[in-house]
């Protein structure tokens, strides 16, 4: 038998386009144990997205309330909307020994690491040039040219976060970067610090030798 373990926070950070949401959704599926940290926000739903399961899409009155109350681990302002995560789903998905999966930015990233350190495990996602970043924004066509110029002017000052992460991976190929992420979270399941049942274990194993 197992022992048992604490979950952890596994962050995935990224410019926009470069990869992360994809990355993040080929985790949950090839991974046992974990699940998506759901956000609020205060954008607009885009196609494809569902309540809930993507994002809680609420206005921003609703959002301050919830930022008043202490009820995000996190939150952050980005291209004028507001993100948060809520914090009572997170505590109790760690204390049961599930991992919990975040797709914020460094500002995310860096509030998840101030409130709970011993938790977080922090991977920047970086795109392989700037060309691949714009065609890949280009070509999903979900946001207007200008939000895209946007996005491409705001990757710089995101991208100059990378060294506060713990890891790094360049999205050359999506297989490979999974693979890579996938390493990186079956290592940081396995710190001491985390297995919080193995003290118990040991000296159960000792006793039958």
């Amino acid at each position: 038998m197992e022992p048992k373990r604490r979950g952890l926070m596994l962050v995935l950070s990224s410019p926009s386009g470069a990869g992360k949401t994809t990355l993040a959704r080929g985790l949950l599926e090839a991974e046992p144990g974990i699940e998506m940290s759901v956000s609020c926000t205060t954008r607009k739903q885009r196609n494809g997205e569902v309540e809930g399961r993507d994002y809680h899409f609420i206005d921003r009155e609703t959002f301050a309330g919830m930022r008043d109350r202490g009820e995000f681990l996190e939150w952050a302002v980005v291209f004028d909307n507001y993100y948060g995560t809520p914090r009572n789903p997170v505590e109790a998905a760690l204390v049961a020994g599930r991992d919990v999966l975040f797709d914020v930015d460094w500002q995310g990233a860096q509030s998840l690491r101030d409130d709970s350190p011993d938790d977080v495990v922090t991977v920047f996602i970086l795109p392989p040039s700037g060309k691949a970043l714009e065609h890949r924004l280009t070509e999903r066509a979900q946001d207007a040219p200008d939000v895209v110029a946007a996005r491409m002017r705001g990757a710089s000052n995101e991208i100059q976060h990378w060294g506060e992460y713990d890891y790094v991976v360049i999205n050359h190929d999506i297989n490979q970067a999974l693979a890579a992420v996938r390493a990186i979270l079956a290592a940081e399941r396995l710190r001491c610090t985390r297995l919080t049942g193995l003290k118990d274990f040991v000296q159960n194993l000792l006793a039958e030798l």
